[in-house]
């Protein structure tokens, strides 16, 4: 499924966790990653610190040569494991490599190292997700627990196209994995997103267009021989992803970048960063 992956590296504990996660899931699954370290200089600096150039280049060689030497000795992994330090915008970088290598899957920190051009949400993380040309796996730590597999899926759902893709991508994982996969609808609060007061009639309805797209995604599932589970919550979509995956005990949260293009996109964005930065698991972001 994931057998080409570009794993953003800057030695931070995240970008860690993300190459762990890349590792496990290329032991069990097969496949190859390339850790890509981004040197960013711009030409204030250099023109301030002209050597300083060279020092992060060499910094980041030597980061990437230790960790190739000590992840593919712990994983057997030396021929499926390359490394790559680039100059430019960390984003770019990504995005170009992952472009230029046909990557399937970019995995990424939820947050950079200081010191380096932090991976931070609102720059690099949401600006790969934005341009990526693939899947983003994003990774807030590693957990003692994680196999390289998904046994639990809680997948964000709301009949939009990106979530239609997100639906197939968790059923292709289900296969591989044997996963189990709820798909969550969250009702959204009209109320303050549209200034308007919600009646009980209004209420009713809400929930059984909610139950009519959680049944069109059972039957699209069933269409790929997949059995899903579904809910319904009612409140603010990412604090009800993040509260539904905790209690489902999920090892993967999956949605598209966006929903509905009817909804305000500024509210859709931090969404999907609010989960990033609150999920008690790994996101998974289908493009």
């Amino acid at each position: 499924m994931y057998s080409n992956i570009v794993v953003a590296y800057d030695d931070s504990e995240f970008s860690k966790a993300a190459l762990l996660e890349s590792l496990l899931w290329i032991k069990r699954h097969g496949g190859k990653a390339v850790l890509v370290h981004a040197v960013f200089f711009d030409a204030e600096e250099f023109l301030i610190a002209p050597q300083q150039r060279e020092k992060r280049f060499e910094l980041g060689k030597k980061i990437c040569y230790q960790t190739k030497e000590k992840f593919s000795s712990d994983f057997g992994l030396d021929e499926k494991l390359e490394t790559l330090v680039c100059e430019g915008e960390p984003h770019e970088v990504i995005v170009d490599i992952a472009s230029e290598r046909d990557a399937d899957l970019i995995s990424m920190g939820t947050y950079g190292r200081k010191g380096f051009k932090k991976l931070f949400m609102g720059t690099v993380t949401s600006r790969v997700i934005v341009s990526s040309p693939c899947d983003i796996l994003i990774v807030k730590k590693p957990h003692k627990e994680y196999l390289g597999q998904y046994k639990s899926i809680l997948l964000s759902y709301d009949g939009s196209e990106f979530s239609k893709k997100a639906l197939e991508r968790a059923c292709e994982l289900s296969k591989v994995d044997g996963s189990e996969i709820t798909a969550l609808y969250v009702i959204p609060q009209y109320e303050e997103m549209l200034e308007f007061f919600v009646t009980s009639g209004i209420k009713e309805s809400l929930i059984h267009d909610a139950q009519k797209i959680l049944q069109n995604a059972k039957e699209i599932a069933s269409s790929l021989g997949v059995v899903i589970k579904t809910e319904i919550a009612e409140g603010h979509a990412a604090e009800k992803i993040v509260e539904i995956a905790e209690r489902l005990k999920s090892d993967l949260i999956i949605r598209g970048p966006h929903g509905w293009s009817g909804i305000n996109k500024v509210i859709i964005g931090s969404i999907i960063e609010n989960v990033i930065v609150n999920a008690p698991c790994p996101v998974l972001v289908v493009k």
